[in-house]
Order: C-alpha cells, then sequence, then structure tokens
C-alpha cells in the first residue's frame, strides 16, 4: 500500500443519524463506508448508542461491522466507542476476535466508560461505578486479546490475529477521554488516544479553541507512552463539505437542529449567537472545501494526530449529503490539509 502524502491518515465516522428506519440507517452507513473505501479513506468508525434514536442508530456496532467488512475490502473498520462498562469484557472479546476473523483483520477497537447514565441500569450497573467496571472489563479484555488466559484458565476462541505489519488485536485498542487523566492511562497501556469532536470547556475560558483544550490531552498521553510504542492518536471533527449552491439550503436546516442542542454542548446561553458564531462555537464545519481548508488550517491538533476522522453530526445531513462530502474532503479538503489518502484500489 502506498500513500499520497505522509500527514494523518483519513478516516470517516458515522453515529448514523440520519431520519430515516434503522434498515434504512444500517443501508446509508454501509454506503458511506464503501464510498469512503473507493475514496482512500484509511479508516470508518461507528458510535454504539442504546434504547434511543435520537442519540445514536447502533447499540451493536461489531455486528455491523462484520457485515459493513463483507462489503468492502481494504478499509480500516472501527468502533467509536464500544461503552465497555454496560458490556461483559469477555463477550467483548469473543466479539471482537470473530469479527476481526471475518474482516481479515482490519478491526479497530475505540473503547470508552461514557454513556447515557439512564442506560446503565439495564445493564445491571450504574453510572456512579462505570470506571471501576470498565477498568475490570478492560483488564479482562486485554488478557485475552494477547492469548493469556483468565484466572479461571479459559483463553480467546478464535485466537486473535494479527496484522501484516504484526500489530495484534491487543495492539489495536484505543482510549475515548476528555481528561489528561484519561489521557495518561490510554498512553501508559499502550492504547491509541481518541480525542472527540467537540468537548467542555473550562468555565473561566468557554470560548477556548478546542485545539487549545486538547494540545495538553495529547501531551499527557504522549508523555505516559512506553518507549519504543508508537502513539496512535485520532482527533475527530465534525465536517460538512458542499457546493456553494447547496449551502443556503443545507445551512437553514442545520440552524433549528444546531440551536436545539448548542446551549448542552457548549455549556451556556448561545441564543445571541448568529449561525457562524455558532458553528464555531460547537466546533462544527459546514462550508465549501476551501471554507473547511480555512477553518481547519489553524487546527494544530490535526498536525499532531495520527488519524483524523469526519463526521457530519450535528449537521441533520441527508445521505447524499453525507457521500458527497466524503468525495469532497477526499478530493479537494485532504490534499491540501496535508492528510494520507491511500492510493490502493478498493477490491
Amino acid at each position: 500500500m502506498t500513500n499520497s502524502s505522509p500527514g494523518p491518515r483519513l478516516g470517516f465516522f458515522t453515529r448514523l443519524l440520519e431520519d430515516a428506519p434503522a434498515d434504512q440507517r444500517y443501508r446509508f452507513a454501509r454506503e458511506q463506508i464503501q464510498a469512503a473505501e473507493t475514496h482512500g479513506f484509511d479508516s470508518a468508525w461507528v458510535a454504539q448508542h442504546h434504547f434511543s434514536a435520537a442519540e445514536g442508530g447502533l447499540p451493536s456496532p461489531l455486528v455491523f461491522l462484520a457485515h459493513a467488512a463483507a462489503q468492502t475490502s481494504r478499509i480500516r473498520l472501527g468502533t467509536a466507542i464500544i461503552t465497555l462498562p454496560m458490556e461483559n469484557g469477555v463477550r467483548v472479546a469473543e466479539d471482537v476476535a470473530v469479527t476481526d476473523v471475518l474482516s481479515g483483520g482490519r478491526l479497530e477497537i475505540g473503547l470508552g466508560s461514557g454513556g447515557n447514565p439512564k442506560s446503565f441500569p439495564a445493564f445491571g450497573t450504574s453510572f456512579d461505578v462505570r470506571r471501576e467496571v470498565f477498568a475490570d472489563n478492560l483488564a479482562a479484555l486485554k488478557t485475552l486479546l494477547a492469548g493469556r488466559s483468565l484466572d479461571t484458565g479459559h483463553t480467546l476462541y478464535p485466537q486473535a490475529s494479527c496484522l501484516s505489519d504484526g500489530r495484534g488485536l491487543s495492539e489495536r485498542l484505543w482510549q475515548a477521554t476528555f481528561s489528561s487523566g484519561g489521557a495518561g492511562a490510554a498512553g501508559a497501556a499502550g492504547d491509541g488516544l481518541m480525542l472527540s469532536r467537540t468537548q467542555p470547556r473550562a468555565q473561566d475560558n468557554p470560548g477556548a479553541p478546542l485545539d487549545e483544550v486538547q494540545l495538553p490531552v495529547i501531551d499527557t498521553y504522549l508523555s505516559n507512552l512506553p518507549a519504543g510504542i508508537e502513539p496512535r492518536i485520532l482527533a475527530s471533527r465534525t465536517a460538512v463539505v458542499a457546493e456553494a449552491k447547496d449551502l443556503p439550503a443545507l445551512r437553514a436546516l442545520t440552524e433549528p437542529a444546531l440551536r436545539s442542542e448548542a446551549d448542552r454542548l457548549v455549556g451556556y446561553d448561545t441564543s445571541g449567537l448568529s449561525l457562524d458564531e455558532l458553528l464555531v462555537a460547537t466546533d462544527t464545519f459546514l462550508g465549501t472545501s476551501e471554507q473547511i481548508v480555512e477553518r481547519l488550517s489553524t487546527d494544530r491538533v490535526l498536525s499532531r494526530a495520527t488519524d483524523v476522522s469526519f463526521q457530519v453530526h450535528s449537521v441533520p445531513a441527508t445521505n447524499e449529503t453525507t457521500l458527497r462530502s466524503i468525495e469532497l474532503l477526499a478530493t479537494e479538503v485532504a490534499p491540501a490539509l496535508g492528510l494520507t489518502l491511500t492510493t490502493e484500489q478498493a477490491a
């Protein structure tokens, strides 16, 4: 495989939030991942959400990724994230191993401890103990993926596979976090670091740029990474690229959707902001290729990331809008920003 530039690898991320029934959402996501592969994206990631179509359309990401694997041949397929405290670590290890076999070793496993607090009781746990449960489940998952036995003497079947570069599944784990503490733990464990498309700001600096908030998180991750371990830093960003002629209608659709959740996202009253100010405040990139490149070119996190994944959320994009954005990201935005595209064609 050869790359067209030495920058961060280009990725795609979806929460499967189209205004459509589940079967159509899953078809749209599959089509988007196939389009991303065709246009040279290195990876595609899906989120996990429970009990709410409005939060996200996929409670079982590994089941869907096994389906996506059968429809693609090259693109890496990842979870962003599996909410590990709501899972059984052993069962996750088994599902991960099977999905990786079916995908030909293309699986990446993003994990996190967060999620909707209201969902935790349905899985026999509570939001208050999520970190402790996460740690226990992560320990079991890592033990099995590394080929070791649990205290009960059980080992994983099928055995975790390795990529052509020798990376086993235990070396394809990622941890999502907002905090330097979480980043330090991910680094010390040798895992990848997943950074969000937006995150809370300090109360005394609510308008801080996203990169200003995330750069210290990266620094902590790198300072805790063991010697000899290659850093893996995935930065997620919301970017919807459109033709100039399509922007007025897309902006009109976006404004009410964004205003409905902006205060929750940023933590302060946004009613007095214009749409352009609201887009900046919510870390949403919506515009032509030139406009997106201009805004993203100042994002210092991108120069330190190994991977950058783009999503459309919180823009209420249709499948057609998302497919066109994928194409423009690959053909116009990524080259201008120095992001890496693969030149290997999908089989």
